[in-house]
């Protein structure tokens, strides 16, 4: 495997025609649509099904098979992985393949963060439903990263902190799900970092690997949960939202720079 710097953001522009309506902000709630997804072909390499019968692990999915991750409140070295090409997805080294890793995710580079490693296989997270999917990989046509940036979403307190080589560098308030539409606890990453051309609350979008688990969809998309802005600061330190995790500025501008695949800790 290549090793390369730490995947750094790069704000992609999304028009409603694409991605922007994947991600939100009407009635203050989180959603996706399908209207920006790739359909790429699954790829090739190991056992399972044909690559055909074999769906991406994407935000948009749901895979059926997928081992659940044991260890939700796990820390790691910050090992992320991008694939090269598309990556088959097993249930165990050399298993059974349930899925393939696609290079991309809404529009930019696919990282996901490493929680186990077996030999030169890597098991991942995947943004997939259900929350906390995970897979193994072959760690083969991978590229690899380290992140030293972790976020922590404290729901009963309402607070997130973000954590550089675990120390704290930002603690800020934060807006979370309400009572019906909580926001899911675990451990899940940053997926993408999405800067929408049409005007909205948030002039940055960070989806996050995760779903809401009262939502199956949401403005016509799949209740993908993300980190955002939100011009009203009354709303900091409440449970309002439909699921997403709304954040002040500065924390905004702070969480912009955290690289892909870096681990996010939602607690209760």
């Amino acid at each position: 495997m290549a090793t390369i710097r730490a995947p750094r953001h790069s704000l992609r522009a999304v028009t409603a025609g694409a991605i922007i309506a994947a991600l939100i902000l009407s009635a203050g709630g989180c959603g996706g649509s399908s209207s920006g997804h790739s359909t790429a072909s699954a790829g090739t390499g190991g056992g399972g099904p044909a690559p055909a019968e074999a769906p991406e692990a994407t935000t948009y999915k749901t895979l059926s098979g997928a081992p659940a991750d044991t260890t939700p409140d796990g820390a790691t070295d910050g090992l992320v992985v991008h694939p090269t090409s598309p990556a088959p997805v097993f249930d165990r080294p050399a298993g059974h393949r349930f899925a393939t890793l696609p290079t991309t995710e809404l529009g930019g580079p696919t990282w996901v963060p490493v929680v186990e490693t077996s030999g030169d296989w890597r098991r991942v997270l995947l943004p997939s439903r259900p929350n906390g999917a995970t897979g193994w990989i072959p760690g083969t046509a991978l590229k690899t990263a380290h992140t030293p940036y972790t976020v922590h979403v404290d729901l009963a307190r309402r607070r997130l902190v973000l954590e550089k080589s675990a120390r704290p560098v930002g603690r800020w308030p934060v807006a979370v799900g309400d009572a019906k539409t909580p926001t899911p606890t675990g451990r899940t990453f940053v997926m993408a970092t999405l800067a929408p051309a049409e005007k909205t609350p948030s002039p940055i979008v960070l989806p996050l690997g995760t779903h809401s688990a009262t939502l199956d969809t949401f403005g016509g998309g799949p209740g993908t949960v993300a980190l955002h802005g939100w011009p009203d600061a009354s709303v900091f330190g409440k449970a309002v939202t439909h699921g997403c995790v709304r954040v002040p500025a500065d924390a905004l501008k702070a969480l912009s720079r955290v690289p892909l695949g870096s681990l996010v800790f939602i607690s209760a």
